[in-house]
């Protein structure tokens, strides 16, 4: 499971240009089964998103395929970590530790 963390590096007025594309970006990565919450930050200066996947070069590659990133207009942080405990709704994403 990954935490994408994406920080704001340009004025809001342009990410507003790409927010359109950056949506449908999101909805084609939701419909596909990747990703699973995202959400803007409090104070708006980026947004979070839950992505599932074992392969982050995969998730690299989708990050650099965002609307935001290709306007140049965010930096992303990918943090992966393995989700041992969930709520009782989430239980089909619980992981186990590797051995």
């Amino acid at each position: 499971m990954f935490v994408l963390e994406l920080t704001y590096i340009a004025p809001v007025e342009r990410v507003e240009a790409a927010l359109a594309e950056h949506i449908a970006w999101l909805d084609a990565h939701y419909a596909s089964g990747v990703f699973i919450a995202s959400g803007r930050k409090v104070p708006r200066d980026g947004g979070i998103i839950i992505a599932i996947g074992d392969d982050r070069s995969k998730i690299e590659e989708i990050v650099e395929s965002d609307p935001f990133s290709v306007a140049g207009v965010c930096e992303y942080s990918v943090t992966e970590f393995v989700a041992t405990k969930t709520a009782p709704p989430l239980e089909h994403y619980r992981q186990e530790l590797p051995s």
